[in-house]
């Protein structure tokens, strides 16, 4: 039981966060923020989230909730439920927090969060980021990573359904 205590003492809320978020301030750490759906995981997430995490000292995920998910990726996503979600993300070693959030984009995360690098994948150019402006005005950096060829949540489902 103590190790599923770790994963879920990582899952935060707002006020939580913000404790933490404090106290790693204090402690000068470099904070790194993502975001995503994160609805399958598989082998192109955990490479993005750890190259992700090796940007800084503490990697924070902002996790699109199952509402918000269904929003952006339609009516039969998520495939997998947000506390689910938000227990693989924790699991990881490398994740230090994940917070769920209701909104189509994380700008009000990112401004509690004001992280000191801002990262999404290479699909997005940097005026695209939501919440790039936010950080840079607050000496931050926002970086772009290259996904992993030949892995994403949408071929996996597809693949799925092909098999019926």
């Amino acid at each position: 039981m103590a190790k599923l205590k770790n994963i879920q003492e990582k899952i935060f809320n707002q006020e939580e966060l913000k404790s933490r978020l404090n106290v790693w301030r204090l402690l000068d750490k470099k904070i790194v923020f993502t975001n995503g759906c994160f609805d399958l995981v598989h082998l192109g997430h955990i490479d993005y989230l750890a190259k992700a995490a090796d940007l800084g000292d503490k990697l924070i995920i902002g996790l699109n909730s199952d509402k918000s998910t269904s929003d952006i990726k339609g009516p039969n996503r998520p495939l997998t439920d947000e506390k689910s979600r938000s227990f693989m993300l924790a699991s990881m070693s490398f994740v230090d927090a994940v917070i769920l959030f209701d909104e189509e984009t994380p700008i009000e995360l990112i401004r509690l969060v004001n992280p000191d690098v801002l990262v999404k994948g290479a699909d997005y150019t940097i005026d695209q980021i939501v919440g790039s402006d936010i950080v840079i005005q607050n000496g931050g950096s926002v970086q772009t990573l290259e996904y992993l060829p030949g892995y994403s949540t949408t071929l996996i489902e597809q693949k799925i359904r092909s098999l019926k």
